[in-house]
């Protein structure tokens, strides 16, 4: 096979977090097809130290000022150059490479990926944040700085997979599948009783807190909604969801003849990621492969809207535009932090979100759609100040059992 030669260097964007560890295991398992220019993480310095020494990037960024004495101390004797810091992670993310991996989770991504879409010619994408704050800014962006963006998600790569390029047009629909989470078919009596400890533990895929608590809530899948619309530049209606716990089948894509063409794999993202580093080619990785024989049945069913109605919530805020996927996405992180601190329950999620939803609406720039970061920043910072205060009602609207 003959690999692109203009494909060379690499930056990751969140070195230390599920997505970079997966993307870490990647380029160890492809030695010599590329040379590491950054790595960049947060606080798991201990991580990033030993991804340094496997890669050998030219730089290693924290995010925290605080770790660069300790990251000197272990990574200078190499001739790795060390930096930390807020500055040290953008301009890290500004350095030229052929490929940035985006995978800072959350709303704490959009800088530092705005930074690379300047940088990289192409963005393996995962920080889904960025399309659901900034949607039309962030695609202007990328079109403006030619930078070509691959969908990394493990449901968004399985679209991009599918969609004939030169028949969108015939595109009925496309379905992007949810394994459910940990508590597909609990009561809602059950649901009022989850502790972080079962919200993160999810039942398929190998995932971070935040996101695992997401995939729980349906939140994940909501969010993936709005992504889907701005990927593929598709209205909400035609972007459909179903429950498939299995996880087997990633998205399907149906078309006006009648024929839908769906996605296989196991549920591995370094699959959706090696598909994104090395697009248009495929490299030979060694993970399990899918054996169809093995597969006693698929099931597919409706997502329960009254026990999970994030969905709802996420269309709701698609169909609003201006600020409101904005203030959908910080509510949501903040009541995720509140849960997994237990300061809320697991179904106060929803009305947290629901709640600053409604009160946002008072804002001037509401309906405003985002212009530029500093707007942005302004505007999140707002929503998750009233977002960590929020109190819950005395009983909670869910649907009965």
């Amino acid at each position: 096979m003959i690999f692109p030669s203009s494909f060379k260097t690499i930056t990751i964007l969140g070195s230390t977090g599920s997505v970079g560890q997966q993307t870490v295991d990647v380029l160890l398992a492809n030695p010599g097809r590329f040379q590491i220019e950054a790595l960049v993480a947060g606080n798991n310095i201990e991580l990033l130290i030993a991804q340094a020494k496997q890669l050998h990037p030219k730089l290693v960024v924290s995010a925290y000022a605080a770790n660069k004495a300790k990251l000197e101390q272990e990574l200078k004797p190499l001739g790795i150059l060390v930096e930390a810091g807020p500055d040290a992670v953008l301009a890290a993310a500004s350095r030229a490479v052929d490929v940035c991996v985006a995978g800072i989770v959350g709303f704490a991504g959009l800088a530092p990926t705005f930074a690379a879409l300047k940088a990289a010619k192409r963005l393996a994408f995962v920080s889904k944040e960025c399309l659901v704050c900034a949607g039309d800014l962030f695609l202007n962006e990328a079109a403006k700085n030619n930078c070509e963006i691959i969908p990394t998600d493990s449901e968004h790569s399985a679209i991009f997979q599918l969609i004939e390029d030169n028949n969108r047009a015939a595109i009925d629909k496309i379905t992007l599948t949810a394994s459910g989470g940990p508590f597909l078919g609990f009561t809602s009596e059950q649901l009022r009783a989850i502790k972080p400890a079962q919200a993160i533990a999810h039942p398929v895929w190998r995932m971070g807190k935040k996101i695992s608590v997401d995939s729980a809530t349906l939140f994940n899948k909501g969010l993936e909604v709005i992504e889907a619309h701005y990927l593929f530049a598709l209205p909400s209606e035609k972007i459909d969801v179903v429950i498939h716990p299995e996880g087997v089948i990633h998205s399907l894509v149906s078309y006006q003849d009648g024929s839908t063409l769906a996605q296989m794999g196991p549920p591995d993202m370094r699959i959706p990621i090696s598909y994104a580093l090395f697009y248009p080619n495929r490299m030979e990785f060694p993970h399990a492969k899918l054996d169809l024989a093995k597969l006693s049945r698929l099931n597919f069913l409706p997502p329960d809207h009254g026990r999970f109605p994030s969905l709802n919530l996420c269309r709701a805020a698609l169909a609003q535009k201006g600020m409101a996927p904005l203030t959908l996405n910080a509510a949501n992180e903040v009541a995720v932090d509140r849960f997994l601190s237990q300061d809320i329950d697991f179904i106060n999620i929803f009305s947290l979100v629901a709640d600053m939803l409604e009160l946002a609406t008072a804002k001037p720039q509401w309906s405003q759609n985002p212009t530029d970061l500093h707007h942005m920043i302004e505007f999140d910072a707002w929503v998750r100040e009233q977002s960590k205060s929020w109190q819950p009602k005395s009983t909670a609207s869910l649907a009965t059992a």
